[in-house]
């Protein structure tokens, strides 16, 4: 069936649904978009899609989310990507400002912080699943293994910077790729409206960074600043990128505690949405632990700001260079570098989340340039292992959905602290 050009009504409608039902992450988004544009509607054709698809993960950002702008903007041209991008994103960001919220009212309550142990060591087992999964896709030959490796012992042993990993990772991959690229032609693009649409798109992205510059804002500044880089380098997803994070929002900035930074992923994982959502739950919290609710919205509201209006940016000026992009050789194997150099990323992050889950106190460790962490094993929390090991058990060997599993050991978490066993 030849595809067909939905009104911009149907296509708002369809993106809406999309946006209300992207639970499960990247993977399970893109197959809802596939059954909703190819596959129950005639929108894209296959090829088409997958040469999105293909495009979509060689930029920074959240790779679903960037799929529907493209979408969108190949269906209905500027109008179409901002609806479908936008509503890819505004059901999850609703949700995510109101249980941050309600999250700083709570917190101290030591019912709620027991539930969120339950949550904790849920996802130590959502990322052991997402090293899983990607390691399938990603890990086919000798060498990708050994750049996961690298990766791996780079961050976790040496403290090595996320984005120069996976900088090197992708120089890596391209210089090393041997076929030559096919003979495709350029695309005719219009000088001046490439240059309207990039001056128009970073005026856009910095506007409220400068405002609050201006203004003497020094939290909301350092904080838009952060975020704005963060949205450059969130190659491999937000689970790749949450070690960095973590870095520089618990150690660095000090805006949350470690604590408060795996409560985010773990709610951020029970909603609709892109996972990197996790952005504006911490910077939330972040404006939240400087006294301030106002600084906490305003502090959302920008992280929300600086983390995807670079993505509709990508888009809006990248995307008539798809078809050209997917005949070349070198950007796919710099790409599959970095996703093999993400695999080491996740595994890093999970040996991070497991040992602030499973140990009450982590102590560095510093031995010439090994700069790593190690635990206190006095403090070992044998209530979390056994949850973490339920959770195991239900996600990897049963199967159970991701927020059903969430519901049950958060549940069993409540009734240990109220049985008073733990």
């Amino acid at each position: 069936m030849m595809p067909s050009k939905p009104t911009l009504g149907e296509l708002t409608r369809v993106f809406l649904r999309i946006g209300l039902l992207s639970f499960g992450g990247p993977a399970a988004q893109i197959a809802l978009m596939h059954r909703e544009l190819v596959e129950e509607r005639p929108w894209l054709e296959e090829q088409e899609f997958l040469r999105a698809l293909s495009f979509c993960m060689l930029l920074p950002g959240p790779e679903a989310m960037q799929l529907a702008t493209f979408a969108g903007w190949r269906l209905h041209g500027l109008p179409g990507g901002l609806v479908a991008g936008g509503l890819f994103v505004l059901p999850g960001m609703l949700v995510i400002f109101t249980l941050a919220f309600v999250y700083g009212a709570l917190i101290d309550m030591a019912l709620v912080q027991a539930l969120f142990l339950g949550v904790k060591a849920t996802v130590v087992v959502i990322v052991i699943e997402a090293i899983l999964r990607v390691a399938k896709r990603a890990l086919g030959s000798t060498d990708q293994w050994v750049l996961a490796g690298l990766a791996f012992v780079a961050l976790f042993a040496f403290a090595v910077p996320f984005p120069l990993v996976v900088i090197t990772a992708g120089l890596w991959g391209g210089l090393t790729a041997g076929s030559a690229p096919r003979d495709l032609a350029l695309p005719r693009i219009r000088p001046g409206t490439l240059a309207t649409t990039l001056a128009l798109g970073l005026a856009l992205w910095w506007a409220p960074v400068v405002l609050v510059a201006l203004a003497g804002q020094d939290f909301l500044t350092d904080l838009g600043l952060f975020f704005s880089k963060l949205a450059v380098v969130t190659f491999g997803g937000a689970y790749a990128v949450l070690s960095y994070m973590a870095q520089e929002v618990v150690s660095g900035y000090r805006w949350v505690s470690t604590e408060q930074l795996m409560d985010a992923l773990g709610l951020a994982e029970t909603t609709p949405g892109p996972l990197i959502l996790v952005t504006a739950f911490v910077a939330i919290v972040a404006g939240l632990n400087q006294g301030s609710a106002l600084l906490g919205l305003a502090g959302g509201l920008i992280a929300v700001w600086v983390t995807f209006v670079p993505c509709f940016l990508w888009i809006f000026a990248g995307a008539p260079l798809v078809d050209w992009l997917a005949g070349q050789p070198r950007l796919r194997a710099a790409l599959s570098a970095i996703t093999a150099a993400v695999v080491g990323v996740i595994l890093n992050l999970s040996v991070w989340f497991a040992l602030h889950v499973l140990f009450a106190e982590v102590a560095p460790l510093q031995m010439g340039p090994i700069q790593t962490l190690r635990p206190v094993w006095a403090s070992f929390q044998p209530v979390a292992a056994l949850l973490a090991l339920a959770a195991g058990w239900l996600l990897l060997k049963r199967h159970v959905s991701m927020p059903l599993t969430l519901a049950i050991i958060t549940a069993v978490a409540g009734a240990i602290h109220l049985a008073g066993l733990a």
